[in-house]
C-alpha cells in the first residue's frame, strides 16, 4: 500500500500534463486556421476589386466575393442616384426660370426692375366729370373714357408706367396682369331733374382698353356689366363693377377704362381704382 500511493500521484501527474499539451495543440492549431482563413478572405476581397469583369461573379451568398460586390454595387448606385438628382434639379430649374422667370429667385448683381401701375379716383369739378371724354363713334369704342385718374397721391403710384390724358402707358413687354373697378352712386339729384324713371334698370357697364401702334382701333380686353334697381327713398344707391385679366402687352401700349355713365361714377380712390404690374 505504501508502494502504490507515489505511482497513483505519477499517473495524475502525467495525464494533467497529456491534457495541458492537447489543448495547447488544439489552440495553437485553431489560431493557425483563423489566420489562414482571414489571410484567404483578405486576398479574396482583393482580388474581386482587382477583377477585370465584376459582372462575371455569381451572386451567390456562398461566393467569397459576394459581400464585397453587394457593398460595391450600392455605393455606386449611392453615388449615381445622388449625381443624376443634382441633374434633375438643375434641369427643372433652368426650365422654370425660362417658363416663368418671375418663380426662381436667384441673386443677380442688377435685378429686374419692377413695372407697376395703380391709379385710383380723383375728385374733379362735376361740370368736368359730366358726360366724361366721349370717344368718336368712328373708333368702335364704348362709354365714356375716365381720364381723371390720380397717379400719385395718396394709394396711388407709377412704377416705371406712365399716366397719359387717364391711360397707362407700358414701357416694357411682358403679360401683364391688369385690373379696374368702378363704384356708380346714384343720388336723388335725377329724381328731381326727372331722369331717374329713365335710368332706374338700365345696365352699368365698365369696359377696359388696348390701343397699340399696329392697329388704328382700340382693342376690347374686358368688359362687366350688371342691372340694378334702386329704390326711390333711398339717399343713393352704390353698384360696384371689377374685372382683371392676364395679357400680353408691349413697349407703348395704351391701357384706359370706359363706362356707360361717367358722371355716375364714385372717384373715392378706395372705390374706383385701375391698374397693371408685370408678372413675366
Amino acid at each position: 500500500m505504501t508502494g502504490s500511493g507515489p505511482k497513483l500521484g505519477v499517473l495524475l501527474l502525467v495525464a494533467v500534463l497529456l491534457q495541458t499539451v492537447v489543448v495547447t495543440i488544439t489552440v495553437l492549431h485553431f489560431t493557425s486556421a483563423l489566420n489562414s482563413m482571414k489571410e484567404t478572405f483578405a486576398r479574396s476581397s482583393v482580388s474581386c476589386l482587382t477583377g477585370s469583369d465584376l459582372q462575371s461573379i455569381t451572386a451567390v451568398r456562398g461566393d467569397p466575393c459576394w459581400q464585397v460586390t453587394q457593398q460595391l454595387h450600392l455605393l455606386i448606385e449611392k453615388s449615381l442616384s445622388q449625381r443624376y438628382q443634382r441633374r434633375i434639379s438643375s434641369a427643372v430649374r433652368d426650365e422654370v426660370s425660362r417658363v416663368l422667370p418671375s418663380l426662381v429667385m436667384e441673386d443677380r448683381a442688377s435685378p429686374r426692375p419692377k413695372v407697376a401701375a395703380h391709379v385710383t379716383g380723383s375728385f374733379v369739378p362735376k361740370l368736368e366729370r359730366d358726360g366724361g371724354d366721349a370717344v368718336p363713334a368712328g373708333r368702335r369704342v364704348q362709354g365714356q373714357k375716365i381720364s381723371w385718374w390720380e397717379g400719385q397721391k395718396g394709394l396711388a403710384f407709377l412704377q416705371d408706367v406712365k399716366l397719359l390724358d387717364g391711360e397707362l402707358v407700358v414701357s416694357q413687354p411682358g403679360l401683364y396682369y391688369v385690373y379696374a373697378q368702378t363704384y356708380f352712386r346714384h343720388t336723388h339729384s335725377l329724381e328731381e331733374n326727372g331722369e331717374e324713371a329713365e335710368d332706374r334698370g338700365k345696365p352699368l357697364l365698365q369696359y377696359v382698353y388696348k390701343k397699340v401702334h399696329s392697329y388704328p382701333v382700340p382693342i376690347l380686353l374686358m368688359k362687366t356689366s350688371r342691372t340694378s334697381c334702386w329704390s326711390r327713398g333711398s339717399d343713393f344707391s352704390l353698384h360696384s363693377a371689377h374685372q382683371g385679366g392676364l395679357f400680353p402687352l408691349t413697349t407703348g401700349d395704351h391701357l384706359f377704362v370706359t363706362v356707360t355713365n361717367a358722371s355716375a361714377v364714385d372717384m373715392d380712390e378706395k372705390s374706383s381704382f385701375f391698374g397693371a404690374f408685370l408678372i413675366s
